[in-house]
This record gives C-alpha cells, structure tokens and sequence, in this order.
C-alpha cells in the first residue's frame, strides 16, 4: 500500500504524477484527504480523497508514503498529526518516504534527514537539518526520496516507480511517455 497525504493547498501536480504513473505500474496507491476527503489545491483545484488520513492503515504492507508540497499545503501537512505518525512509522519500520518542494523540510525539522543526501525547493534547505545538500532534482538516500518542485515531478515519479517496480518498468514507462 502506499499513501500520498493531500492538505488544502498542495501543489498539483507533485501530488497527481506519483499518483498517476504507480496506479500505470500496478501499484495500490490512496490518496489520503487531511482534514477531510475533499481537498483544495494551492490553485483552487478540488480533489476527492479515495479516504481521510484518519482512516490510514500503518502496517506490514506499507510501501512508501508520499508529501507533495505546495504552500500552505505543506504547513497543513506539518500540522497533521496523523501525517507526522506516519512519517515516524515509515523512518522506524524502514519503509519508503518520498517527498517534493518544500514537504521534505517536514522530515528535515523532524531530524530524520540527519547525514543523508536530499533536496528540496530553494529556499527550504535550512530546515533539511543535518542533511548534505544535493543540487539535483530528484535524489535518493536509503528509504528517503526528495525532489526538488513542480518541474520535477514526473522524474520524481518515475524514481517511486523505479524503486517499488524496477529499473525496466521505470524506463519503459518512460519511453512510452516520451520523457
């Protein structure tokens, strides 16, 4: 199962790609409304959450979560206290966590980013507290994925793709994408 947390103000498309491209690899994916299943967008588009975060699951068959970012869509996450559970079950139980634009200073404020390599949205970085610093757009660190924006969201994806499915399933999917 993997989980992608929607608050009122996320980013669209850094929540829609994962979402799109794991549902096209197979993958069971929710999204999980915080504060409610229906959820708004930093540009007031409407998004009906297949559960509320409430209703989530923190199990042996989680594989990853997933925080896009967006403002105020990340300090809406931030202050979610199912969100935050979620996080801390995923760092303990060595399950993914994949985060984009300014959603990985959540993890970084919580001190799990501690000696990894990540990356975030400029401007964020002092909250990735410990953390080395990468220039890239997308950058893996053992269970931990960050990405840079918007821009990068369909390589974000495909990196979530590659780590559940494999490398072949990530570059064919690529191809037929003309990425």
């Amino acid at each position: 199962m993997i989980y992608v947390f929607l608050a009122d103000g996320f980013e669209e498309i850094e929540a829609i790609a994962p979402v799109d491209l794991l549902r096209r690899a197979g993958k069971q994916i929710l999204i999980a409304g915080v504060g409610g299943k229906e959820i708004v967008s930093s540009r007031n588009v409407k998004i009906i959450a297949d559960i509320e975060a409430s209703e989530i699951e923190l199990n042996s068959k989680l594989e990853m979560i997933i925080i896009p970012g967006g403002i105020p869509g990340r300090d809406n996450l931030e202050a979610s206290e199912k969100v935050i559970e979620a996080i801390k079950y995923c760092a303990d139980n060595d399950v993914f966590i994949a985060s984009i634009c300014a959603a990985p200073s959540i993890i970084g404020k919580m001190g799990l980013l501690q000696g990894k390599r990540a990356t975030c949205y400029p401007g964020f970085e002092k909250f990735l507290e410990g953390a080395e610093i990468c220039v890239d757009s997308v950058v893996t660190d053992g269970k931990f994925i960050t990405a840079k924006g918007a821009g990068n969201s369909i390589e974000f994806a495909l990196k979530l793709v590659e780590v559940l499915c494999g490398s072949e399933i990530a570059g064919n999917m690529s191809k037929t994408m003309q990425c």
